[in-house]
C-alpha cells in the first residue's frame, strides 16, 4: 500500500495544512485537495514542461529551471510531468521514476488541439475564468466542471515588442503601475495603458460573476489590475493532481 499525503489549500487565506492517510478514500478526494504519492520515502514531484523551461512543484513552491538544470537536479527523484514539448521526450523518456501523465489530463468539453497545460489549469476548479499570462495569454471558462471555451492573445512582452517593430521610438519598458482610470500623457504610459487595458477589458467582458484565477509569469502583475483576482502560481499543478487523484480512484473502483 502506498502512503498518501493530502494537502488542503484555502485560497481565501493563502494557508495550507497537510493531512496524511494510508489509503485512498473517496470522501477525502474532493477538488481542492492535493495529492502526493510517496515512493521510497520521497514525495512525488510534479512538472509542467514548457518550450524553454521546466516548472517543478514540490507541494510548497514552484521552481523554474532550464532543461539541463532540471534534469541534473531531479533525475533521481520520482516525478510526474506534462509537456508541450514533444522533442524533450527523447531526453527524459528513459529516466527511471519519471512519468509522462499528459494523457491523463482529461477535460470535459476540451477540443482536440487544446494544450495540456491549459487543460490542467482548467481542472484546478470546477467554475471560473482562468488566465495564464505567459508568452501568450490564454483565457478559458469553466462551468460545473465543463470547458465552455476561451481565447488566446499575445503576451505582454510580445505586445510590447510589437510596438518596437513598428518604430524604435516605441520601444519602451512597461509601466507596471499605470493608472487605468485616466488617459496617460507620455508614450511609455500610453503604450502601457493600451496593453494592460486591452487585456483587462477583454477578460472582464467574459468574467461576469465568475471567480477569476490567474497564473503564469506575468500573472502577479496582471492580477494587480483586477479587484478580486486570485493569483496562484500552482494552479496548473493543482489541476494535475486533481486529474491524477480522479484517475487512481477510477482504477480502484
Amino acid at each position: 500500500m502506498v502512503s498518501i499525503a493530502l494537502q488542503c489549500f484555502d485560497s481565501r487565506v493563502g494557508n495550507a495544512h497537510r493531512v496524511r492517510e494510508l489509503a485512498y478514500k473517496t470522501d477525502l478526494m474532493p477538488k481542492g485537495y492535493i495529492m502526493y504519492v510517496e515512493q521510497g520515502g520521497q514525495e512525488m514531484l510534479l512538472a509542467d514542461i514548457g518550450n524553454t523551461h521546466f516548472h517543478i512543484y514540490d507541494g510548497q513552491k514552484v521552481v523554474h529551471l532550464s532543461y539541463h538544470d532540471a534534469i541534473d537536479t531531479y533525475r533521481n527523484r520520482p516525478l510526474q510531468y506534462i509537456s508541450v514539448n514533444r522533442h524533450i521526450e527523447k531526453q527524459i523518456g528513459c529516466i527511471e521514476g519519471w512519468e509522462n501523465v499528459s494523457s491523463q489530463m482529461l477535460l470535459p468539453g476540451e477540443y482536440e488541439t487544446m494544450g495540456v497545460d491549459r487543460k490542467a489549469l482548467c481542472l484546478s476548479h470546477d467554475n471560473g475564468i482562468f488566465v495564464d499570462a505567459g508568452s501568450a495569454i490564454t483565457v478559458d471558462v469553466m462551468e460545473r466542471g465543463i470547458y465552455k471555451g476561451g481565447y488566446i492573445v499575445p503576451g505582454i512582452r510580445a505586445m510590447r515588442e510589437s510596438y518596437a517593430r513598428i518604430s524604435p521610438e516605441l520601444k519602451i519598458e512597461l509601466d507596471e503601475t499605470i493608472d487605468l482610470t485616466q488617459l496617460p500623457l507620455t508614450t511609455k504610459e500610453q503604450i502601457s495603458y493600451g496593453i494592460i487595458a486591452s487585456i483587462k477589458t477583454l477578460i472582464e467582458k467574459h468574467q461576469q460573476k465568475r471567480s477569476l484565477y490567474i497564473t503564469g509569469g506575468d500573472g502577479r502583475l496582471l492580477a494587480g489590475f483586477f479587484k478580486d483576482a486570485i493569483y496562484d502560481e500552482a494552479l496548473v499543478f493543482k489541476g494535475m493532481e486533481h486529474a491524477l487523484a480522479s484517475e487512481k480512484l477510477e482504477i480502484r473502483n
